[in-house]
């Protein structure tokens, strides 16, 4: 069903993250984006924000549509892909499902290959588009 988006993170709804109407609270849904961003950055190798000589990544924007509301209990499946590469930057798409196959919200960052010992914005290399690509 959701085959276009070529890495997805499981993850547990914790109770902590009800707001007072009982369901997830709007918040919680940037800490799944943010869960996704992270392991794809993972799944490509930019990952090293605490290596010299490596690069990272830094986010430049990012939003999210509210389809349905989350529950507890229950677990988020967050799909993720790229929508297009520039220079320096990327976006990411995520769609973030609920136990019943139900796309709770859609998402969107904006991403910038990064070099924290510099404190510049670095071109993305020919070896990483390509990885990009296949992920």
């Amino acid at each position: 069903m959701f085959d276009a988006y070529h890495t997805q993170i499981d993850l547990k709804i914790d109770w902590s993250e009800l707001d007072l109407f009982g369901h997830v609270n709007n918040v919680a849904f940037f800490k799944y984006i943010q869960a996704a961003r992270v392991n794809y950055c993972e799944s490509i190798g930019l990952t090293s924000i605490n290596e010299k000589n490596k690069l990272s990544f830094i986010v430049v924007s990012t939003n999210c549509t509210f389809k349905i509301p989350l529950q507890y209990p229950g677990n988020v499946q967050v799909y993720s892909k790229i929508e297009w590469i520039k220079n320096s930057s990327f976006q990411l798409s995520h769609l973030i499902v609920d136990d019943a196959g139900n796309i709770a919200a859609e998402s969107a960052d904006t991403v910038v290959v990064f070099d924290y010992e510099k404190k510049i914005k670095v071109n993305i290399t020919d070896a990483l588009k390509a990885k990009m690509e296949q992920r």
